[in-house]
């Protein structure tokens, strides 16, 4: 082994679900097969604007809306869940010279790149896989992408997959 490299033995995968995020996943699921990794999935809800937030606690009041989330909040983690293994079962079915463990699928709420930031520091993973796609010019110059944050911020190697040429 060269010096330096550290065996992958789990992927970290982030995704929004969209179908740039989907293509990277194939990626993902190929690293892991060469290395026998494990890979782990995290779906980050992003918190509400805090705009929206300001008319959801006037319309129905701070405790009432809180208490809404919290009733809720289970119902839709387990559907995005749910929806993370359906597509899995999908590549998987698609894919099936390349078999891959998923050993977890975490839906969580926040920021998008401080939680990934935050997992990739406190929970085991030797790489990231991503997709990247910019949201125009503009935002990307003023903003940058979740992926390209993560990029600069990680302690750990990030591979961010472009969209396909075949897909653009």
């Amino acid at each position: 082994m060269l010096p330096g490299f550290k065996k992958v033995e789990r992927v970290l995968y982030p995704t929004d679900l969209s179908d740039n995020a989907n293509y990277a996943f194939a990626h993902a699921v190929r690293i892991a097969n060469c290395y026998g990794a494990k890979i782990t999935i995290l779906y980050v809800l992003e918190d509400l604007p805090p705009n929206v937030l300001l008319i959801m606690h006037a319309f129905h009041g701070r405790d009432r809306w809180e208490e809404m989330q919290r009733s809720n909040q289970e119902e839709i983690f387990q559907s995005i869940r749910d929806r993370i293994q359906a597509f899995c079962d999908e590549v998987a079915s698609n894919l099936p010279e390349c078999p891959f463990i998923v050993d977890e699928i975490l839906v969580e709420t926040g920021h998008p790149v401080e939680r990934i930031l935050h997992y990739i520091d406190h929970r085991p993973c030797d790489m990231v896989v991503m997709g990247s796609r910019g949201h125009g010019l503009l935002k990307e110059a003023l903003l940058g992408s979740t992926s390209h944050r993560v990029l600069r911020r990680s302690p750990k190697p990030v591979l961010v997959v472009p969209l396909s040429s075949r897909e653009r």
